[in-house]
């Protein structure tokens, strides 16, 4: 299936590893050009270099508020256009209640929250029709996820806030998407199953409730953005997308 992202160009944070890259790498394979942005610049810049010359690199963090002009700007120069952005940014601190300080409700809520609204508003104001705004969110916007309290309060008001975008940008012919991943094989999800103290146990109970009985693969979760992110889902807008194996039981 032809996706029709050949020489899109496309902004994706967060994309030195994870869901971001994964997405990136999906992206350039269906012929798309994509700026990438990660906090640190050596790694920001390898990861780049080895997802080819149609990949930039941009040392960024979504919590300053001169990023989003930056990776727009970048696409431009490099790539001369600019057709959408995916929105991503690794998971705030785990926790529960007692656990998570001021600070780290503050410095979640930069790069979380309000990083992704900087970035969604910059992109709403430089995208014309057939443009899309892409976040990737958590299976937590529709249940909480234990020992993951910030996330479970972000995760969820941005849920919102792409809704909302949603409507106001779609008579202007620009797509909002939200993808929830819940267990795909990430280095975040293995840190997260290394905090139960058995690792190899706490994937065993997970992937039990999971009807595919395992966790995706990043490359799954990258396939599925690439997508959204095309033209080929032009009549998607609104959505908030499982990537979950069916862990979410209900409609």
């Amino acid at each position: 299936m032809d996706l029709g992202l050949k020489d899109r160009v496309y902004v994706v944070t967060g994309a030195s590893r994870g869901l971001g890259n994964a997405s990136a790498r999906a992206l350039l394979a269906d012929g798309a050009k994509v700026v990438i942005s990660g906090r640190d610049e050596k790694t920001v810049t390898d990861a780049a270099a080895e997802l080819g010359p149609n990949a930039v690199g941009i040392a960024a963090d979504n919590a300053d508020p001169a990023v989003a002009e930056r990776l727009v700007a970048a696409a431009r120069a490099h790539f001369g256009r600019f057709d959408g952005v995916l929105i991503s940014v690794g998971g705030p601190p785990p926790g529960f209640i007692a656990d998570n300080t001021d600070e780290q409700w503050v410095a979640a809520f930069e790069s979380v929250f309000l990083g992704a609204v900087r970035l969604a508003r910059t992109a709403a104001a430089a995208l014309g029709e057939g443009g899309v705004i892409g976040f990737v969110l958590s299976g937590s916007v529709h249940e909480p996820i234990p020992g993951l309290t910030i996330s479970n309060a972000l995760r969820p008001g941005l849920a919102g806030f792409a809704k909302s975008l949603a409507d106001e940008l779609g008579p202007r012919g620009i797509r909002v998407v939200g993808l929830l991943p819940a267990r795909i094989d990430t280095d975040r999800v293995r840190e997260l199953d290394a905090l139960s103290g058995d690792a190899e146990a706490a994937r065993t109970a997970n992937e039990s409730r999971i009807p595919l009985r395992r966790y995706g693969a990043a490359e799954e979760f990258g396939r599925t953005a690439a997508f959204l992110l095309s033209p080929a889902a032009s009549y998607l807008t609104g959505v908030m997308f499982p990537v979950d194996g069916g862990a979410r039981h209900g409609f």
